[in-house]
């Protein structure tokens, strides 16, 4: 933690990320988004949130979500200390021959082989994610100052 976000060298557009992840053992008194908080951001806009937050209902800021825009179907997180996995099929926005946005990103997101979001359309960057422009952008594994580990990451391309 405090190193940075991980970006990937190539911009990435449309296609399936698959990413393993552990969250850190939180102690007691750590609550809310400091349970190991982190985020995969799909073209470094459309985060799919990281967080220990195995217990209690699903919402818009918990492990799974889309940050700030839909809360996953059900709970599927693990306790801390246990690798997850999300299955990521992502659909970059469109856009005209005059920039304009006409088609918003969509997310079809499995959470440790849970169907949690079902082309989850994303009409804005969520939380910290950059201003969304045309053409593909670098995925980004977020530092949020948390022990999050990652592992076995891999991207396929749609065209």
């Amino acid at each position: 933690p405090g190193s940075g976000n991980l970006l990937t060298n190539r911009p990435l557009g449309s296609g399936i990320l698959h990413v393993e992840f552990r969250t850190p053992l939180a102690g007691l008194l750590q609550l809310g988004q400091k349970r190991g908080n982190s985020g995969v951001y799909l073209q470094g806009r459309y985060e799919v949130q990281i967080l220990d937050s195995p217990w209690g209902p699903a919402d818009h800021r918990e492990c799974g979500a889309i940050y700030g825009v839909a809360p996953p179907r059900v709970n599927a997180a693990r306790e801390s200390q246990r690798w997850q996995s999300y299955l990521i099929h992502f659909q970059q926005p469109l856009f005209d021959e005059t920039e304009t946005k006409s088609s918003p990103a969509v997310l079809t997101v499995y959470h440790n082989g849970i169907l949690i979001h079902d082309q989850q359309p994303v009409g804005f960057s969520t939380g910290s994610g950059k201003a969304e422009l045309p053409g593909p952008a670098p995925l980004l594994l977020q530092d949020h100052g948390n022990l999050v580990r990652f592992r076995n990451i891999w991207w396929v391309p749609l065209s």
